[in-house]
């Protein structure tokens, strides 16, 4: 299972979106690119996916901007995994042979658990409040 780069831009871009949530206030795509270090060319594609999947809504114009569709506390993590990258663990293979049945059991147990998990975990988790939660390397 490895998870695009893409969904880590969006949950980053929505982090960001969620922190301004209720202000009235629109998040324009440069302050959006530079604030997250999201490629402003690749972010327009991102915001789009948001947008068409109801998660953000947009306005046009000199004062327009983005925004989240509704509270953060109502998105989940596993909503924004699978409307960007369509799910968070695709299962291949068949379960054929003598220990396909059981394997095939065992990873259908592993998606299930790691969607129970992103389900709990709301967009609001991920925002960042203050500069002290910001982690450095």
């Amino acid at each position: 299972m490895k998870l695009s780069v893409k969904v880590e831009y969006g949950c980053r871009v929505l982090a960001q979106l969620a922190r301004i949530y209720g202000t009235g206030e629109l998040a324009h795509i440069e302050s959006l690119a530079r604030t997250e270090a999201v490629p402003a060319n690749y972010l327009v594609q991102i915001l789009s996916d948001l947008r068409t999947g109801g998660l953000i809504v947009s306005r046009r114009g000199k004062q327009g901007g983005y925004a989240l569709a509704r509270a953060a506390e109502t998105i989940s993590l596993l909503e924004i995994v699978n409307l960007i990258d369509g799910g968070l663990m695709e299962l291949g293979g068949s379960p054929d042979g003598f220990s396909g049945k059981r394997v095939h059991q065992v990873w259908q147990e592993l998606r299930s658990a790691l969607e129970e998990k992103a389900r709990a975990i709301t967009l609001d988790m991920l925002v960042v409040r203050s500069t002290e939660e910001m982690y450095y390397i």
